[in-house]
């Protein structure tokens, strides 16, 4: 054969070649099953936003809108959020599962940081807004910038990212649960909607997939406390309370848990009747108090704290302080192995460990903290109905991850002033 026809042999393969993996690039986008309320998205739009409650599946949606919009046509794919010190606290985990449950990974290539599509060519990247503005201005051309917990994103960082999505057509995705009111990525997008912007409220309730883990977390805090249910689930924002235990006290923030040099603190709270128990670890650095772990379950049997427990680590060789109005569960627990002891209780050990709380210089609560988070945010004192007076009273809700946060600073409370508990009653509650 001469070279001519094997150049045009080789031509016509691959022509063959392009047009199947064309038509097979179609049809893997076709099945993939986009939420009715995103349809939307396909159009263009300069802003895309969606807010409102947990459990609505916003996160998960725009993943398989990412993975689609991939494998329609070479793009780049920015997707950010305001702290992520490594490639963990990204969507990165989220979009690798979408590829794999959808069993397109042949079509993508997924390294350390990136994700390539081999198809089209689309790339997907993963950056920290907070600590890179300098990176944030060098990315260039560009398509779609998915920004998600955008609650947390400052004025700052908005003003460096906007204007560096310049790219003709380009699109910037927000997801977010609203915080509070004078927050500014509520204030910018949802307050003042931006011109030519999609904005979508979405919750649970909108979600087909809404997993019956949460319906029971959900059902338990619209029961036991509608204002808390108000802007977890529900998606309204919050207003700043004069009441609120810890205003300005805690801050939600990605961190790296130091490796070495640091003592583990673990505190426990059982769970009565519809009541959770939970699990906290934290840690004291430089004066201020980390909290990196959490386990919370409702419904969670004697016979499943074993294996609930274990969720967290570095249990082995460290002490659990319990709630010690439960010894037959502290005791069936040693059983099982656990270094546990109760922590100690006296009239008014709730507000003295309020008081040593608060006298951290600043209390940090890693994301992935959900439930700790939430309880920071809306545990308070009690407000006189008729003069709207914050008492001296607390109110007992949103405080089963607070208590076993207390009880993991049992030893640090009770040396604080040690005069000060000398005399106290012992009591068995709270």
């Amino acid at each position: 054969m001469s070279r001519g026809n094997l150049k045009r042999q080789a031509l016509i393969r691959k022509k063959r070649e392009m047009e199947q993996n064309e038509l097979e690039r179609q049809n893997t986008a076709a099945r993939i099953d986009i939420p009715k309320v995103f349809k939307e998205w396909l159009d263009p739009y300069r802003y895309k936003v969606s807010y409102g409650g947990r459990g609505a599946g916003k996160s998960w949606a725009y993943a398989v809108l990412i993975v689609v919009k991939c494998l329609q046509k070479n793009i780049r794919v920015l997707c950010c959020r305001e702290f992520q010190t490594n490639i963990n606290q990204s969507v990165y985990g989220l979009l690798k599962d979408t590829i794999a449950r959808y069993k397109l990974g042949k079509y993508f290539k997924i390294t350390n940081n990136k994700i390539t599509c081999t198809l089209t060519g689309s790339e997907i990247s993963f950056t920290g807004l907070h600590f890179n503005p300098t990176e944030i201005k060098s990315y260039e051309g560009i398509d779609i910038c998915w920004v998600e917990e955008a609650q947390s994103v400052s004025k700052q960082s908005w003003d460096v990212l906007i204007p560096t999505i310049r790219k003709e057509g380009s699109e910037i995705w927000i997801s977010f649960n609203p915080d509070l009111e004078t927050d500014e990525t509520y204030q910018r997008f949802v307050v003042n909607k931006a011109d030519n912007e999609l904005l979508v409220k979405i919750n649970y309730d909108q979600n087909p997939y809404f997993p019956e883990v949460l319906r029971k977390e959900m059902e338990h805090c619209k029961k036991v406390d509608p204002e808390a249910f108000d802007n977890i689930w529900d998606g309204n924002v919050r207003k700043y309370s004069n009441a609120q235990i810890f205003k300005d006290k805690f801050e939600v923030v990605e961190f790296e848990t130091p490796n070495n040099n640091v003592q583990f603190l673990f505190g426990a709270d059982w769970g009565f009747a519809e009541d959770p128990s939970t699990l906290i670890r934290c840690y004291i650095l430089n004066d201020c108090l980390y909290i990196d772990k959490e386990a919370y379950g409702i419904g969670i049997g004697l016979n499943q704290l074993d294996a609930f427990y274990r969720t967290i680590p570095n249990l082995e060789h460290n002490k659990i302080m319990a709630d010690n109005s439960r010894p037959e569960t502290i005791n069936f627990m040693k059983k099982k192995g656990f270094w546990i002891e109760g922590a100690k209780k006296w009239g008014g050990s709730v507000e003295d460990g309020i008081a040593i709380m608060r006298s951290f210089e600043k209390i940090y609560i890693h994301p992935s903290c959900k439930h700790t988070e939430d309880e920071f945010k809306f545990y308070s004192y009690k407000v006189d109905k008729l003069s709207n007076k914050v008492l001296p009273v607390i109110e007992d809700k949103n405080n089963h991850c607070i208590d076993a946060i207390r009880y993991a600073l049992d030893e640090v409370i009770r040396k604080a002033s040690p005069m000060r508990f000398k005399n106290k009653k012992k009591v068995s509650h709270g």
